[in-house]
C-alpha cells in the first residue's frame, strides 16, 4: 500500500523528506502546491508562485495556510480525550430496590427489532437480559423506542411490536394506547401484562426536539429510567436526555454498559502495536477523530473512500469524481501528524475496477493509473498483501467503517480477504474491535470466529467520542464516585 513502512515505527514517506522538525514545519513544506485539473484526473505539484493558464484549467490552493495543527499540543501526550464519566449502571444498582418500582427501559429498535435476531449476538442478549432481569427482579417494565419501515416493514404498528418482542422475551409485551405511564397505572393496566409497550416515538415530534413538556408527561409515573439506546447516545432526545430530568434514578442498562466499555478500550493503548483500519467516507467531517487516532495508533489503514484523499493530498493522480471537495487541508494535517509520529499512513496501491459502460468486465489497475470509463469497486491483490504484512505485527485492531466504494461488484471478495486475516490474528489474542453496521454484518456474515470480536454496530457515536465531543445520552444519567 504505496511505499509500505519496513517497521511501523518508520517515516511516512512524503515528496519532501528534509522537513522533520514538527507537524507545523512538515505542513509547511506542502504549501503552494497547484491544483492543476487534466481531463478527470486532479493532482498536485509544487510550484513557487502563482501560475494561471488562458484554458482556464488551474486553480491554486492559497487556503494551505501556514499554521500549526490543532492537536500538536496534544502530540506529547498521546491526544488525550476527556474521561467518560464513571455513570449508575444497572449492574451495580441494588437489586433489592428494583422491586415494585415503574422501570422505564428505553430500548434500541436497531437491536431488538430486527428481521433476522440473532440472540446470540451479545448487543441482542445484553439488550434482552436488561429487560428480563428487571422483571425477575419484581419491577414494572415499560418499554419504548422508535422505529419505522426501514427496520421491518411488518412492523409499523405497536401490535406486531409486542407481538415480537413477546416471541422474543418469552413475557406477554402488551401495547399501550398513550404515551403516559401515569395514565397507565391509573387504568391498572399492569395487570393485563407482564410488560407494556408504549406508542412509537418516531410519531411524536416533540421527541427530535427534547420538548421538556413531552419529557416530563413521558417520564410520569415512572421512578427509574434505564437508558439502553446507546446507538442514539450523541443525539438530544427526550426519550434519552429530558426525561433524566423527572426520573428518580437514571441508570445504563446492560447494553449501553458494553457500549461504553467498548469506547474505553478504542481510546486506549493496552496492546501494542495498535493499528486503526479506516472505512467510509467524508475526511472533512471526521478530521479530529482520525487526527486522535493517528496520535494513539502505530498505523492507519485506509481502506474506504477517504484512501482517496489521502492519495489526493501525497501527490497521486485521483479521478475527480473520488476527491472530496474541502478536505485537503484536513488531510495534509493527517499526513504531518503521521509523519511527526512517525507512523505509516497506508493507502491501497492497486484496485479492481469495474468498467462503467460493462459492468460485468473488471480489470486490475494501479491506485495512480485508473483509466477513465472505470471506477473502484475492491481493493486489489498488493493491496491486501500489504495490509496483512502490517497487521500481522498487531496485538490490537480497531476496524471503523465500511470497506467499500460508491460502485461494487459481487465477483470481489476484498472483505472476506480481509475477515480472514482478523480471524487468524482474533485467534492469536489479537484484541480487535469491529465498528459500524456494515463492518460488523461483514463479520457475522464472513467470520468463521465471531466470538474474539468486539462490536460497536453505530459507527457515528465512535467516530463522535473519538472527536472529543461529549455524548449527551451518557452526560444525561446519574453519576457515582469512582473509586
Amino acid at each position: 500500500m504505496a511505499q509500505l513502512l519496513n517497521s511501523l515505527h518508520g517515516p511516512l514517506f512524503l515528496n519532501n523528506p528534509s522537513s522533520r522538525d514538527s507537524p507545523s514545519n512538515a505542513l509547511t513544506s506542502l504549501q503552494h502546491h497547484l491544483f492543476i485539473s487534466r481531463g478527470n484526473y486532479a493532482e498536485f505539484q509544487k510550484c513557487r508562485g502563482v501560475q494561471s493558464s488562458s484554458q482556464g484549467n488551474w486553480e491554486v490552493l492559497d487556503h494551505v495556510e501556514k499554521c500549526p495543527l490543532q492537536c500538536e499540543a496534544n502530540v506529547g501526550k498521546g491526544g488525550e480525550l476527556e474521561v467518560l464519566p464513571h455513570i449508575q449502571t444497572l449492574r451495580k444498582y441494588p437489586k433489592e430496590d428494583l422491586s415494585g418500582k415503574v422501570v422505564l427501559v428505553r430500548f434500541d429498535s436497531t437491536i431488538l427489532l430486527r428481521e433476522q435476531l440473532d440472540a446470540k449476538a451479545r448487543s441482542v442478549s445484553n439488550a434482552l437480559f436488561t429487560i428480563t432481569y428487571l422483571y425477575e427482579a419484581g419491577a414494572k417494565v415499560i418499554l419504548v423506542s422508535d422505529w419505522s419501515s426501514k427496520i421491518d416493514s411488518k412492523l409499523l404498528a405497536a401490535d406486531f411490536v409486542s407481538d415480537f418482542l413477546s416471541s422474543v422475551l418469552k413475557l406477554k409485551v402488551v401495547p399501550a394506547r398513550c404515551i403516559s405511564v401515569y395514565v397507565l397505572s391509573k387504568m391498572d393496566e399492569f395487570k393485563k401484562a407482564d410488560i407494556l409497550l408504549l406508542e412509537n416515538l418516531s410519531e411524536f415530534k416533540e421527541e427530535l426536539a427534547n420538548c421538556s413538556k413531552f419529557a416530563e408527561k413521558l417520564s410520569s409515573g415512572v421512578d427509574i429510567f434505564v437508558n439502553e439506546s446507546f446507538s442514539q447516545s450523541h443525539k438530544v432526545l427526550a426519550s434519552t436526555v429530558g426525561i433524566a430530568r423527572f426520573c428518580y434514578a437514571s441508570v445504563a442498562g446492560f447494553h449501553f454498559e458494553e457500549g461504553l466499555y467498548q469506547l474505553n478500550k478504542a481510546a486506549k493503548t493496552s496492546g501494542l502495536p495498535y493499528v486503526a483500519i479506516v472505512g467510509g467516507g467524508n475526511l472533512y467531517e471526521k478530521a479530529a477523530a482520525l487526527q486522535f487516532l493517528t496520535s494513539r495508533c502505530n498505523g492507519l489503514v485506509f481502506v474506504g473512500m477517504m484512501a482517496f484523499q489521502i492519495m489526493h493530498a501525497l501527490g497521486l493522480p485521483v479521478p475527480l469524481n473520488l476527491v472530496e471537495h474541502g478536505a485537503l487541508k484536513e488531510a495534509l494535517n493527517l499526513i504531518q501528524l503521521a509523519r511527526y509520529k512517525k507512523i505509516p499512513l497506508l493507502y491501497p496501491k492497486d484496485f479492481w475496477c469495474m468498467n462503467i459502460s460493462l459492468r460485468k468486465q473488471l480489470q486490475i489497475f494501479p491506485a495512480h493509473g485508473i483509466l477513465d470509463g472505470w471506477v473502484p469497486v475492491d481493493l486489489g491483490p498488493n493491496s491486501l498483501d500489504e495490509i496483512s504484512s502490517l497487521l500481522t505485527k498487531c496485538k490490537k485492531i480497531i476496524w471503523i467503517g465500511p470497506m467499500k466504494f460508491r460502485w461494487s461488484s459481487k465477483d470481489t471478495n476484498g472483505a472476506s480477504k480481509l475477515m480472514l486475516m482478523l480471524d487468524k490474528l482474533g485467534q492469536s489474542n489479537c484484541d480487535i474491535t469491529v465498528v459500524g453496521t456494515m463492518a460488523c454484518k461483514a463479520v457475522m456474515k464472513e467470520s468463521s470466529s465471531v466470538s474474539v470480536y468486539n462490536m460497536v454496530e453505530n459507527a457515528t457515536v465512535v467516530w463522535e467520542f473519538l472527536k472529543g465531543r461529549k455524548l449527551p445520552g451518557l452526560m444525561a444519567l446519574d453519576r457515582v464516585r469512582s473509586l
